[in-house]
Parts: C-alpha cells; structure tokens; sequence
C-alpha cells in the first residue's frame, strides 16, 4: 500500500510544506519531485503525482514553494522587495524561478538525501525544472506547458486572471487549496505583469541540459503557444515533444491516459538504457 505522509521542512528559513509518496514498491529507480504552476500547490496536484508514481514504481515528492499551499507565506508580498534576517519580503523579482531552481530546490533535495531525481514540472514548475536540470545532475526532465519566454498571449491570460480575482470566481475557487490565497495569487500574478518581466527569456541557459527531456504542450493553452516547446527543442536537440490537440494549460487534468503513458513510455525507456 502506497504511504503518504505530510510534513513541513525548514529549508532556508521558510517552513514548506512537503508530501512523500512512498513504501517498499515505490523503490523502483529515480524519486519523482513534482514543480506545480504559478498558481498550485500541493493539494492542487490533488491524486495525481500518486497516481504516477504507483504507474512508475517510484518513490515521489511534492511540495508546496513559499506562499502557496500551508508553506510560509511571504511577508509583505506587495511591498519592496527586501530580504529580513535572511528570509525573502516583499513582490517577486523576474529571477523568482531561478532562485527557486538553483537555491531553493536544491537546498531540499540535500535536506532529504535525493540525488538525480526525475523532476516533474508543470507551467512555472517546468520552468524551474528546465533551470535545475540546466545547472544539476537530473534523470531526466518532464515538463508540462513550460515558459521559456513571455509572450503576449501569456500577459494577456495573466491579465485576465487578475480581473477573474478581483471581480469574478477565481478568488474562492483558490482560497481552500492556499493558506494565504492573496499571497499565493499577488505574488505570481505581480512577477508575471512586472516591466521587467516582459524580456524573461531562458532559452540560451537550457542549452547545458544534458538529461533526457521531455515537454508538453496543449494546442489550445491560452498561457501559451507551441513556440514554448519548439524553441526548447531548438535549444536542447536531444528533447522530445509531446504536443495534444484539445488540450488547455493543464495536460495532465485535460489529457490524463495521454500524458500518463507517455510520461511511462519515456521513463521505460531511460530504463532500457
């Protein structure tokens, strides 16, 4: 029978909250760390990550940055952007998910004794999977609906997110997977709308991914076009491309079977070698 336990983990200061998949089957190679969106956390996975990790046979973590879920919030999270006694106040910065791939994440990974873990990355998440595998020894990289740069159709989602949470239903659809649900939203949605967001572009630092990859992408993702993962695959030539007609920002909620088997048939694969 597949354990989940729940549990929160100091990592620089800030207690996050952190879900293990696991037991005596789930040994079979690599542990699963799965990268939720800019606007998830763990219970917005909801079954997902558990499901995959019993398809796999591998152990598996999921958690919950600051400010989303029951992790810290960040203090001041519209203010100055400062950092207090070592701890982060304040807007994000646009070099958020570089601190969070190449400080934070791997600050987590020594703390619970993984090493080369197969990293599983969705919107924002697959963002900070492509940095943390362009940088450390990964596996292999999964990622779903990544940004490797702004686009217009992407602001133009964001946007209109941010009239959704102010004026319409996205607010109280949030507010029971966040401890901090104003946290959660104001923190993502300011980065992405910030002037200096709009020149974000990691397409020249995933050149050093050496990891098998993987990238998914929806043709009807209103955050983003199919330019995403095509660039990826310019840049990383080795990377393999899944791309799924009828499909939003969310591949494995709109295509579940699709994506599982060809999340397993890549994983089998790295296997075989």
């Amino acid at each position: 029978m597949q354990v989940i336990s729940l549990q929160h983990i100091d990592i620089q200061g800030v207690r996050l909250e952190v879900q293990t998949l696991q037991n005596e089957a789930l040994s079979n190679g690599p542990t699963l760390i799965f990268l939720h969106e800019g606007l998830g956390s763990v219970a917005l996975w909801r079954d997902w990550p558990a499901q995959m990790c019993q398809r796999l046979g591998c152990a598996g973590v999921v958690y919950s940055r600051q400010g989303y879920g029951q992790s810290d919030p960040t203090p001041d999270v519209r203010g100055p952007s400062r950092v207090v006694k070592g701890r982060r106040h304040g807007r994000l910065q646009p070099d958020y998910m570089h601190r969070e791939a190449l400080e934070v994440l791997p600050a987590l990974l020594t703390t619970l004794g993984i090493e080369r873990p197969i990293l599983v990355g969705h919107s924002d998440g697959g963002t900070i999977a492509l940095l943390h595998a362009s940088q450390h020894a990964v596996t292999a990289c999964i990622v779903m609906a990544p940004h490797v740069m702004v686009e217009d159709i992407s602001l133009q989602a964001i946007t209109a997110a941010h009239e959704a949470f102010e004026n319409g239903p996205l607010r109280q659809r949030l507010a029971p997977f966040h401890a901090d649900v104003d946290c959660a939203f104001w923190q993502w949605n300011d980065a992405w709308l910030s002037d200096g967001f709009r020149s974000y572009d990691i397409r020249k630092e995933i050149e050093s991914i050496q990891a098998p990859l993987l990238a998914i992408q929806g043709e009807a993702d209103p955050y983003g076009t199919m330019a995403q993962i095509d660039d990826i695959a310019r840049h990383v030539p080795h990377a393999q491309l899944l791309k799924l007609a009828d499909c939003g920002h969310s591949p494995h909620k709109d295509q579940p079977e699709r994506v599982a088997q060809a999340i397993g048939d890549f994983v089998q694969a790295l296997r075989a070698d």
